[in-house]
């Protein structure tokens, strides 16, 4: 079934619209990631068992008690995803289900209630209908979408909440990495274990990740890229973004069966556009002793790393054990780049679905 066919249950929300926009105060040729909020945000909060008080209001400060158990216990999730200006007008979302069922498989691993889909959708269509606006229109530039959850629940002790938040935002962005990645493989620092919650986006992940990213930016890397914690050999992801190698002429990616990754939309997008246009595609263990072996060997052509945020970005330096692997710029990462773009942007035919037009 094709994207534009689902029929999504629409839920009444109430909507507060904003006095003042502050469209006209933003330079949308120059706009950092993450740093200017459209006007609106919608917010829900879930008590008795059920979700309630469904609203569009002016983005703007929120309200809480300091003893709400997600600023002590860290349960809190969300997910990232964009809006896009069609090229026929059209605001559109991609994948948006996808993200629905990955905040669900986190809000589950995380002792969290789940969200109706018709809630999710909702929520997500008539907020980026009504910021509509903000999304800017220029290649490489989108409206990036923030969902995310927390328990508010009033109480100092260790046990799931009862009470959450639920609340999109959104934010108009340019690219995450203006220039090729360089990344760091960390012989010291883990990110996930089997059975832990690497395969959730739950914020304590990236909480823990601060420390070694500042540690590999103050020698000249990006992102670290994560290893396993038992021989640290076993690749995993990169920060902020799936990896992927090209090794002779297969391509290779971390498995999710090891459940210490996450299960990223533009991963998911780009091995099936890779398998389509006929590419040798392996999602399996992959070490960097593999990688550094294909190196010294000639035969590792390229990497690159895929999120919603960075969507597809070559990796030129891998770091390990004090030498650098340099990589040229690939054509693999570059076709799936500019397929992905095109696709979003109505000027490739989607024929897988993907691309969800918003009314």
């Amino acid at each position: 079934m094709l994207m534009e066919d689902v029929m999504i249950q629409e839920r009444p929300i109430n909507v507060t619209r904003t006095s003042r926009s502050r469209i006209t105060e933003v330079d949308f040729d120059n706009i950092a990631f993450g740093e200017v909020c459209a006007d609106h945000m919608f917010t829900s909060d879930y008590y008795d068992g059920a979700w309630h008080d469904e609203q569009i209001i002016p983005y703007g400060e929120i309200s809480f008690v300091p003893s709400i158990s997600a600023l002590h216990y860290g349960q809190s999730i969300f997910e990232g995803m964009k809006a896009y200006r069609h090229d026929d007008g059209h605001p559109t979302l991609f994948r948006p289900l996808m993200n629905h069922q990955r905040i669900n498989r986190s809000a589950q691993r995380m002792a969290m209630p789940e969200i109706p889909e018709s809630l999710f959708m909702s929520a997500l269509t008539r907020l980026v209908s009504m910021d509509r606006d903000w999304i800017p229109t220029r290649d490489g530039a989108s409206l990036y979408v923030r969902p995310f959850m927390f328990a508010t629940e009033e109480y100092v002790g260790i046990r799931p909440a009862t009470h959450f938040r639920f609340i999109i935002f959104t934010t108009p962005v340019s690219k995450y990495y203006s220039d090729p990645v360089k990344v760091l493989a960390s012989e010291y620092y883990v990110r996930a274990f089997r059975g832990g919650t690497g395969t959730a986006k739950a914020a304590g992940n990236y909480g823990a990740s601060m420390l070694p990213m500042m540690k590999a930016r103050e020698i000249g890397y990006d992102q670290m890229l994560w290893l396993d914690g038992r021989n640290f050999d076993i690749i995993q992801e990169i920060g902020t973004m799936n990896v992927f190698f090209v090794i002779g002429d297969t391509i290779v990616t971390p498995t999710l069966a090891n459940e210490d990754i996450l299960d990223g939309v533009t991963r998911d997008s780009c091995i099936q556009l890779l398998r389509d246009e006929g590419h040798r595609l392996e999602e399996r263990e992959v070490t960097i002793t593999e990688v550094h072996r294909a190196y010294q060997e000639g035969n590792l052509r390229e990497a690159f790393g895929t999120g919603t945020a960075a969507t597809v970005a070559p990796i030129t330096t891998i770091g390990y054990r004090g030498e650098d692997m340099i990589l040229p710029l690939g054509r693999i990462a570059d076709w799936l780049k500019n397929t992905l773009h095109g696709i979003k942007r109505g000027r490739i035919k989607d024929q897988y679905g993907w691309v969800y037009k918003v009314n």
